[in-house]
């Protein structure tokens, strides 16, 4: 049982570091697109939840319609994994095009199941 545990903890930080690459490159659609599962429920902080990939895919684009600058999407440790869950802390940044600098710092909590993201949440400073 050991060694299955390790295997699992294994592919799942090597999916939550392919998701950190991806969002490293700002390509937040291909993550998602790629990670998501069909049901997930997404969390901002203690907000109710954005239910449903097709759902979470439409809010992700209206964000990036705004965005006119990337600065960055930085991991400052992690990630993380315990059980079936991962953790990890980022910085954000980018500006949108009413001229405002947007700087997120965050922690995620995302759930996997089957290679997937079921649940997520972002703690925000």
């Amino acid at each position: 049982m050991e060694t299955s545990q390790t295997a699992q903890e294994a592919k799942l930080l090597e999916n939550a570091n392919a998701v950190l690459a991806l969002l490293g490159e700002g390509k937040f659609m291909e993550a998602m697109n790629a990670y998501l599962a069909d049901d997930v429920k997404l969390y901002e902080g203690n907000n109710p939840a954005k239910e449903g990939k097709a759902f979470c895919l439409a809010e992700e684009q209206k964000l990036l319609d705004t965005v006119t600058a990337f600065h960055g999407y930085r991991v400052l440790s992690g990630p993380a994994v315990s059980g079936d869950t991962t953790f990890y802390e980022a910085v954000m940044e980018f500006r949108t095009n009413d001229g405002t600098e947007h700087k997120f710092e965050q922690v995620v909590r995302t759930v996997w199941k089957d290679g997937k993201i079921v649940n997520e949440r972002y703690y925000h400073a």
